[in-house]
């Protein structure tokens, strides 16, 4: 009777291989499930070997019954088979899988840009950096920050803004030299000027209206140019309104642009601006375009007559198209400094801006008015220009800008 148990717990030992199947569910506790698995089937042959010295006692009464234990040594040979998942080991090649997640393609796409976003702020960084050289965190290092800060018309609010977020970062961080304090300048202007970025949004109607103003000589109608390129080699389909009826050659040149970029354009010799507007968004509706871009005439925010010129371009937008404009954009000179500041504030409350263009970052000592705009008027910045070429104009990244910033 004694000798059918241990019949018995052979058969359940050949149920135990299918455990490993569990670290298909699993794999973050694979490697520690097989020692688990490994370990029953041991205790199962340490009782086999018992059961043979209780035969002999059986084998008094009946010799016969020895030979019937005899087999359990066979059963103690089956044990040896859950030694047969030890091959399983080789699915530990399986971690190397994740390791193609750091391939961010992107950025090999960006390098360039960031080259050049470097040399075009190095004024800029030149004139911070300086500042670190042989340095000790003291309080004279926080002073030539400060300085070097407002002369990059980074402004007074985030001038100060950013040095106490500094001491805060140093002192938490624990830095012991100014390499350390440099990184955590530049995770502080990137945090800051966070806010800034946002993508513009293109397909939620249609057509997307887009109203560009600025100042003469911000760069405003070569910008509109820039984005027609963009848009287009994005499969966007794009009309151009030359609304810029105050300046001379205004429209001419953006006729060279529509050429060159193979969009249409609606304009009018002589003609009222908000006229020309209003064609322009009922002909990108009737012909089914997707973007409309309405170049507005470029003037100063003390120019009463001309911003509300502006504002009725924008009224009679809104009658061609309800929802209409859908997004307003500035066209922002980073050469000018704190007065692009004061554009801002002065366009924004006059039209209600959505977005920024900043241009002209290649070569001027003034790129810190950015954190100024963060700190005092976080309007978007959808895109920054170094150049005159058509790709030197990119979207704005915070962190990018940072560390073009510093170096």
């Amino acid at each position: 009777m004694p000798s059918p148990a241990p019949a018995e717990t052979p058969a359940e030992a050949p149920a135990e291989p299918p455990a490993p199947a569990k670290s298909v569910f699993s794999p973050s506790t694979w490697f520690g499930g097989k020692p688990a698995v490994a370990e029953p089937p041991a205790p199962a042959s340490v009782p086999s070997p018992p059961s043979a010295p209780v035969a002999p006692p059986v084998a008094e009464p009946t010799p016969e019954a020895a030979p019937a234990v005899a087999p359990p040594p066979p059963a103690a040979a089956a044990p040896v088979e859950p030694v047969a998942p030890i091959p399983v080991q080789p699915p530990p090649p399986p971690p190397p899988a994740p390791a193609p997640a750091p391939a961010p393609e992107p950025a090999p796409e960006r390098t360039g840009w960031l080259g050049k976003l470097k040399n075009g702020l190095r004024k800029t960084g030149n004139n911070i950096t300086a500042a670190f050289v042989n340095a000790q965190i003291d309080d004279a290092l926080y002073e030539e920050l400060e300085e070097a800060l407002l002369m990059a018309d980074t402004g007074v609010k985030a001038t100060e803004h950013l040095l106490e977020d500094l001491r805060r970062r140093v002192k938490s961080n624990m830095a012991t030299d100014a390499a350390q304090v440099k990184v955590l300048l530049a995770d502080a202007i990137a945090d800051l000027l966070r806010p800034l970025e946002k993508s513009l949004v293109i397909g939620q109607y249609t057509p997307t209206v887009i109203m560009v103003a600025g100042v003469n000589g911000a760069g405003k109608t070569t910008s509109i140019g820039k984005l027609t390129k963009h848009l287009a080699n994005e499969g966007a389909s794009v009309l151009l309104a030359a609304a810029d009826t105050f300046r001379a050659a205004a429209r001419e040149q953006l006729l060279v642009w529509a050429d060159r970029n193979t969009v249409e354009i609606v304009s009018q010799e002589g003609g009222d601006p908000a006229a020309v507007s209003f064609d322009a968004v009922n002909a990108g509706k009737a012909r089914g375009k997707d973007v409309v871009l309405v170049d507005t005439a470029g003037r100063l925010p003390t120019q009463i007559h001309l911003m509300d010129e502006l504002k009725k371009i924008k009224r009679v937008v809104a009658r061609a198209d309800a929802t209409a404009p859908h997004e307003i954009l500035l066209v922002i000179d980073g050469n000018t400094g704190q007065n692009a500041l004061a554009q801002v504030r002065a366009f924004d409350e006059a039209l209600g801006l959505t977005g920024l263009v900043v241009t002209k970052l290649d070569g001027t000592a003034k790129g810190g008015v950015l954190c100024a705009i963060a700190r005092e008027r976080p309007i978007p910045v959808y895109f920054i220009g170094v150049g005159e070429k058509l790709e030197d104009l990119e979207t704005f990244d915070a962190r990018e800008f940072a560390q073009a910033l510093l170096g």
